[in-house]
This record gives C-alpha cells, sequence and structure tokens, in this order.
C-alpha cells in the first residue's frame, strides 16, 4: 500500500485545521486582546480535546514529531499571551502533584500552559505540512499518544483557569 493509498480519516482533517486555529489565534494574542483572546481560547480548546480524545491512536512504528518552534519563538508566544492577560495570567493549580505536600498554593501561568500547547501543535503541523498520508497517520498517532501522556492534562488546566476568568 503506498501513501497515496492511505486516506486520512476525517477526523484527522479537523484536528489538523484545529491545530492551525489555535496557532493562529496564540500568534495574534496581542492583537486580540484581553476579552476576545480568552473566548478564542474557550472555542477552540474544547473542540481540540475532542478531537484529540476521538482520533484512534493506530499502532506505528520508529514514528516521531520533529521540534521545528524554536527556543526563541516559544518564548514570544508566551510573552505575548502573558502581556495579553496581564495580571489574569497566574491561577492556583490544585491539581498540581506537589500540592498534596504543601501547605502554600501552588501558582501556575496561563501563558506557559497554551505555549505548550501551542509547542505541540506547532510541531505537529511543520511534521504533517506537504507530507504524504501515511506519515500523516503516523505522526497523528505520536500526538495521539502525547494527549494522552501529557496535554491532555495541560489543556484541561488551562481550560479551568480561562473559564474562571471569563465566568467568575
Amino acid at each position: 500500500m503506498t501513501s497515496q493509498d492511505t486516506h486520512l480519516a476525517p477526523n484527522t482533517l479537523a484536528f489538523i485545521a484545529l491545530c492551525n486555529e489555535y496557532c493562529s489565534a496564540v500568534e495574534n494574542a496581542r492583537e486580540a486582546g484581553h476579552d476576545d483572546f480568552i473566548a478564542a481560547m474557550l472555542r477552540l480548546l474544547p473542540r481540540i480535546y475532542i478531537c484529540a480524545s476521538d482520533m484512534v491512536a493506530d499502532e506505528f512504528a520508529d514514528a516521531f514529531i520533529d521540534e521545528a518552534l524554536t527556543e526563541d519563538y516559544y518564548d514570544a508566544m508566551r510573552r505575548a499571551v502573558e502581556q495579553t492577560l496581564g495580571e489574569d495570567d497566574t491561577y492556583l493549580d490544585v491539581f498540581e502533584e506537589d500540592m498534596k505536600y504543601s501547605d502554600t498554593p501552588i501558582a501556575a501561568s496561563i501563558s506557559e500552559g497554551v505555549a505548550d500547547l501551542f509547542q505541540v501543535m506547532y510541531n505537529y503541523l511543520e511534521t504533517v505540512r506537504d507530507a504524504p498520508n501515511d506519515l500523516i497517520a503516523d505522526a497523528t498517532a505520536v500526538v495521539r499518544e502525547d494527549f494522552e501522556h501529557y496535554w491532555a492534562r495541560k489543556l484541561c488546566d488551562v481550560l479551568r483557569a480561562l473559564n474562571a476568568l471569563r465566568y467568575s
């Protein structure tokens, strides 16, 4: 079977589109402003979560996602979100593992969480851009596995903090 014979699942195409929309929203955080940025994230993050959780994690051999995002660009995106949110960037993370052993609340940063998710999606998009369908399927399986083990929780933490800003 050639890569031309491998068709992409509709959910994979939807995930690629959502990743692109998310990256664009983060890259344009300053222009959007505080309230519009929060609204955009609250529209996108639940859809990304649903789409990622619905993806079928196929078997893959030696698949990986290249690190395309530079540290400087990551920091620029984190700072842009931090400046857009201002004093609202920090929230208390009650689900932090170290919280069990601490009498002091542990602060977390929405901008860092948004940038961490940006890194996942940016790297994924760069990997699948102009790739044959079989490599896109492999990269999608990798990002789906990473979702289960890492970034699903990060997404939920950021979503919870943004929800509190919008509706509290």
